[in-house]
C-alpha cells in the first residue's frame, strides 16, 4: 500500500468518526441547550395565583298569557342594573318553547332598559315536568377571591443571596384582585368593540367625489404666534 492510499484511508476514517460523533452529540444534547421557558417573576407568580370564580346572577319569572307583570318588569330593571355594574358579557333568557312570545317580550324589555340587542340571547328548551314551566333570565357574575399574604416570613435581614422574599408581590396582587372592576378580565381579554365607521364613510365619500379628504384647517392649532394687541 502506497503512502498516498494510506493517507486517504486515514482521512476517510477520521471523517466517518467525526460524523458519528456529531450525530451522537445531536441525539444527546445537554438539557441546558434546549429551549428554556422564561420563569415568572416574583410579582407575576402571585398574579397567577388569583382565583376567579363565577356564579349565575339570575331571576326566575313565571310565564303569563298577558305578558310581563309590573313586578317582573321591576325585577328585569334591577337585573340590568346589576349586569351593567358588573360589566357582564351576555344576558341569557332561558325559556320553555311554549313561552316563546313572552321570551321575546323579555328580550325587548332588556334592550329597552339599556342592554345591546347583540348581547341578549334567547335559549329555548322542551319542558319535561311542571317545574320546567319557568323563565330564567341572568348572566354570569365573576368574583376574585382575596389572596392571603404574610402566611410565612423568612429572616428579613438575610440578604446575602440577593433574592426576593417569598411574600414579595403578594400585596400588589391582592390589591388588584380587590379593586378590579370586572374580575373576568383576569381570565381573558374583553371582546373587541365594533369599529366606529362614521369618519371612514365620510373620508371615502369625499374620495369618491374627488374632494380633499383631510380635516379642515384649524387656525388655533397652527402654532402661529398670537397677534393680539398688547
Amino acid at each position: 500500500m502506497t503512502h498516498k492510499n494510506l493517507v486517504k484511508i486515514v482521512l476517510k476514517s477520521l471523517l466517518l468518526s467525526t460524523a458519528v460523533a456529531g450525530l451522537a452529540a445531536c441525539a444527546s444534547a445537554p438539557p441546558e441547550q434546549a429551549p428554556s421557558r422564561t420563569a415568572a417573576t416574583e410579582t407575576q407568580q402571585w398574579v397567577d395565583k388569583i382565583k376567579v370564580t363565577s356564579a349565575p346572577d339570575e331571576i326566575v319569572l313565571a310565564p303569563h298569557a298577558t305578558g310581563l307583570s309590573t313586578n317582573q318588569g321591576s325585577a328585569l330593571e334591577a337585573l340590568v342594573g346589576r349586569w351593567l355594574e358588573a360589566e357582564g358579557r351576555e344576558l341569557v333568557v332561558t325559556a320553555p318553547n311554549t313561552a316563546g312570545a313572552m321570551a321575546t317580550q323579555i328580550r325587548d324589555r332588556l334592550v329597552l332598559l339599556g342592554a345591546p340587542g347583540a348581547r341578549v340571547r334567547i335559549v329555548g328548551f322542551n319542558p319535561i315536568g311542571p317545574d320546567d314551566n319557568t323563565i330564567r333570565v341572568g348572566f354570569l357574575r365573576y368574583e376574585a377571591e382575596p389572596l392571603k399574604c404574610g402566611q410565612r416570613w423568612e429572616n428579613l435581614t438575610a440578604t446575602r443571596n440577593n433574592t426576593a422574599y417569598d411574600n414579595f408581590g403578594c400585596a400588589m396582587a391582592a390589591n388588584i384582585a380587590a379593586q378590579v372592576a370586572n374580575p373576568e378580565d383576569l381570565i381573558r381579554p374583553r371582546d373587541m368593540t365594533p369599529a366606529d365607521a362614521g369618519r371612514r364613510d365620510t373620508v371615502f365619500d369625499k374620495y369618491r367625489k374627488g374632494e380633499v379628504t383631510s380635516s379642515a384647517k384649524d387656525d388655533q392649532s397652527s402654532g402661529a404666534i398670537s397677534k393680539a394687541i398688547p
